[in-house]
């Protein structure tokens, strides 16, 4: 008898993957969908054979309805306290009312329990989550992955190909920071969502890659030279941060203000995806670290 699974955020970019993987191994998938969204998007869902339900997220009842005979939850929403505590606090408790035995909330990031208050904002309100989900009467599993390789085209100052330099926090440039890459990721939580058995945390990484491997891989694929760039102490960041973070209160109106993004920085400098649980799926394909540079 195929699984049902419902994903909320499933019109998003991480989302519409996970729809798709959770498809391709036999699920039956309902997707969470609020007036607003883009008809578009809908009808490629259920293209797909998802089944899109139209729910106010803000009515546990119609959220209760939507979570009926379902195996697992999965939320891959995105936003500030208004989505990732209110909106997901509402899913949680249709769930666990509805008698859904188990529950992916939208952790997908770096390994932010180990990061301390007040370093990185979006962490702050996954913990604060937490606190309620951990008090919960459903068995919750995180999936953290750290970064997405996706910022290594961004032409950030870790990986910039078009001066051709990689920078660095901290002292140590053969630290290694974890990069999963978005098919990855939804590939991934889509068997762990039909897996029963799943602890609290699971922690992946497509690759794991130090400044130094980056220099050599950017200098095989671009056959140019590259440069480190030592970008000071990790304490050094911290501040800077904060301090950028007070100068522009606007941005905590915002997802991804400049802050935030420097946040995420230290971030991948500050912890690591240790132990790794890659293995849990013996089938599973990883994209390497060539494989995405070589496309940049």
């Amino acid at each position: 008898m195929k699984q049902t699974i419902l994903v909320a955020g499933g019109t998003g970019n991480l989302g519409g993957r996970i729809v798709k993987a959770l498809i391709k191994r036999g699920a039956e998938v309902r997707v969470l969908s609020r007036n607003e969204i883009d008809p578009v998007k809908i009808k490629k869902l259920t293209e797909l054979g998802a089944e899109v339900i139209t729910v106010d997220m803000s009515d546990v009842e119609e959220l209760k309805n939507a979570c009926q005979g379902v195996s697992c939850v999965v939320s891959a929403l995105a936003g500030l306290h208004d989505v990732i505590v209110d909106s997901q606090t509402l899913l949680l408790d249709a769930a666990i009312a509805a008698g859904v035995p188990r529950f992916i909330p939208s952790d997908f990031s770096s390994d932010f329990t180990k990061m301390p208050e007040g370093e990185n904002r979006n962490f702050d309100l996954r913990k604060q989550f937490h606190k309620y989900l951990d008090k919960s009467p459903i068995a919750a599993t995180s999936i953290l992955n750290g970064a997405f390789s996706d910022i290594l085209s961004y032409n950030t100052p870790l990986y910039n190909p078009n001066d051709h330099s990689v920078a660095y926090w901290g002292d140590n440039p053969d630290w290694k920071v974890d990069f999963s890459t978005m098919d990855n990721t939804a590939d991934y939580t889509s068997a762990a969502a039909l897996d029963s058995a799943t602890p609290k945390i699971l922690r992946i990484a497509s690759f794991q890659i130090s400044p130094n491997e980056l220099i050599a891989i950017g200098q095989e694929v671009k056959k140019t030279n590259f440069k480190l760039v030592p970008m000071g102490s990790l304490e050094d960041f911290s501040v800077s941060n904060k301090r950028e973070r007070a100068a522009h209160s606007e941005g905590e109106k915002q997802i991804y203000p400049h802050w935030q993004a420097s946040q995420y920085l230290y971030s991948m400098f500050s912890v690591q995806n240790k132990p790794l649980d890659n293995e849990r799926y013996p089938d599973f394909q990883w994209t390497s670290a060539i494989d995405v540079i070589s496309k940049i």
